[in-house]
């Protein structure tokens, strides 16, 4: 898929290719909506699993619940935050799986990589771990708790290329989200939409483009072979 923006040639080589974590490296953005939609029910704020995958994706922890606070005029319940952490917990044990195809384009790039994702620090370690990804990016895994802003803000990824050594216009962003999309477009860095997650309905696609997606995808094992293939020629804002 292709937006119609003014075509550029993509650098010769990068120095940075930032993965976000949910959605992206795994496969959990319909689970963690799940602990969600459960912990809202038991305080009485029922809400369907869609509805918290597609109001919520892609912005972090602390601005869902000012979020949930604005919409309730009352402050969540003191434990919410623990309760819903133990539910997705429980979730990501029994059924987080990494995304299908991601390990075979892992080993073919050659370009320094790392993560920066929405996730709070222990349970962005946590995932990791439990999908056997941590290997493949070592050191280099950053969480928005870093930061002053989450997504659509810029900050994570201008913090994850300044971490690495990275010119920003010499970064890709692969992302599932239009909030992850619009923050690489603002921190100047090429951007890539991924629609290969379970939580991905029709349309996705056409949203990631919208907020100014440079390409989108629905194959983790195609990266490699879209990142060669735009080196040449992609479109980009």
């Amino acid at each position: 898929m292709r937006s119609n923006r003014e075509s550029r040639t993509l650098p010769a080589s990068l120095d940075l290719i930032i993965f976000d974590c949910d959605g992206v490296l795994v496969d959990s953005e319909v689970l963690a909506s799940r602990a969600v939609a459960e912990a809202l029910a038991a305080i009485g704020h029922p809400a369907a699993v869609e509805s918290v995958t597609e109001r919520f994706l892609g912005m972090s922890d602390q601005d869902m619940y000012a979020a949930l606070e604005r919409e309730r005029g009352a402050a969540l319940p003191a434990d919410f935050d623990a309760q819903m952490n133990r539910l997705a917990t429980a979730l990501f044990e029994r059924e987080l799986r990494p995304m299908r195809g991601l390990e075979s384009a892992l080993a073919a790039l050659a370009e320094p990589r790392c993560v920066a994702s929405s996730s709070a620090p222990a349970m962005l370690a946590r995932k990791l771990a439990w999908t056997d990804l941590a290997p493949w990016f070592g050191d280099a895994v950053f969480s928005t708790a870093a930061v002053a802003r989450g997504k659509p803000a810029p900050d994570i990824f201008l913090h994850a290329a300044g971490r690495m050594g990275a010119t920003p216009a010499r970064a890709l962003v692969i992302e599932d989200s239009p909030l992850g999309i619009a923050a690489a477009k603002a921190a100047g860095m090429i951007a890539f939409g991924f629609t290969g997650g379970s939580h991905c309905r029709a349309g996705h696609g056409e949203r990631l483009a919208a907020a100014g997606a440079d390409l989108v995808f629905a194959e983790m094992a195609e990266l490699p072979e879209r990142l060669a293939q735009r080196k040449a020629t992609f479109t980009t804002s």
